[in-house]
């Protein structure tokens, strides 16, 4: 006996087995890319990238804060953040290196630091909303200008390596966020301060210059 097939029953058979078949594994998903943080420039007329920081701006010296200025940001900058550390002097208690300045909440107006700045904190007041991103809402927008720490007190703290040992190297770090940090610089250990301030800028990076200088007291 002959069996014959014509090309529809034929398509349709195959449409068939096809649709049985059980469907292949979606693709997972890509990853998220992880933006980009662009290099900025951060320069001092105190000295050159690399080179010896004055003796007035160390606490063998005048202890006064060095100018800054720095330039690159990215757009929809809301605020700076600029830290200074030691990086040849670690902490005992925590491992990490010594903090010597963090200010924090500057204006993404501002795009410099002049020499000797004020010390000091003014108490945060009631803030508002909007700026940047952020969980939970738009982060507040502080109304008590820049904040700083040190590890003795609300002001600069200079380069202090002694005599003895090697020369030390400082990097001075200018931050761009996206965002305020809604941190107080009341009530905590500068250490505590470093770990929260750190913590809230995680992710809100969009762009970093850095500048070392090195320091070692005179004998």
């Amino acid at each position: 006996m002959r069996f014959r097939f014509s090309a529809s029953a034929l398509v349709l058979a195959f449409a068939a087995s096809a649709a049985a078949q059980p469907a292949p594994p979606a693709a997972a998903p890509a990853p998220p890319r992880p933006r980009v943080v662009q290099v900025m420039t951060l320069d001092s007329p105190a000295w050159p990238d690399g080179g010896t920081i004055p003796l007035k701006h160390s606490q063998g010296g005048r202890d006064v804060s060095p100018a800054l200025s720095w330039s690159g940001a990215p757009e929809g900058v809301v605020s700076y953040l600029l830290m200074v550390r030691d990086l040849d002097q670690l902490t005992p208690a925590t491992g990490e290196d010594t903090l010597q300045w963090l200010v924090w909440n500057i204006p993404a107006t501002t795009t410099s630091l002049p020499e000797g700045m004020k010390q000091g904190n003014t108490a945060p007041a009631p803030a508002t909303g909007g700026g940047g991103g952020g969980f939970g809402g738009p982060p507040r927008v502080p109304t008590d200008g820049p904040r700083q720490t040190s590890a003795t007190g609300p002001n600069y703290r200079g380069p202090a390596a002694p005599a003895s040992g090697p020369v030390h190297h400082y990097a001075f770090e200018i931050y761009a966020l996206d965002t305020w940090i809604d941190v107080a610089p009341f009530g905590q250990l500068p250490a505590v301060m470093r770990s929260a301030v750190t913590a809230a800028m995680a992710g809100h990076i969009r762009g970093k210059g850095v500048r070392v200088g090195l320091f070692r007291r005179p004998q």
